[in-house]
């Protein structure tokens, strides 16, 4: 993987994982690197699901992949929030 590669998936990661942080209610006390790391694995999820049930290529946005990215990535919050909140 090219330094190119690890940029956008960083740059991907953050912008999934902001909009799970949104998605998800109250506040979440967890590092701006777990909500990349979480954004960045909500996103392969995304992809892989959307490409198992054939929605992942589409003409213009793909607002069904974009969906699932999200979802997964505000699953992935909810857990990391409860978790990390119960370890400090």
């Amino acid at each position: 993987m090219e330094v190119t590669g690890i940029l956008s998936a960083i740059i991907i990661g953050l912008i999934i994982g902001a909009l799970g942080r949104l998605v998800v209610p109250g506040r979440q006390s967890i590092p701006i690197w777990l909500t990349v790391l979480i954004g960045v694995v909500a996103a392969v999820l995304g992809t892989f699901v959307a490409t198992v049930l054939g929605v992942a290529e589409t003409r213009g946005i793909d607002w069904i992949e974009l969906a699932l990215q999200v979802i997964f990535a505000a699953i992935g919050v909810s857990i990391a929030s409860n978790a990390y909140g119960r370890g400090r």
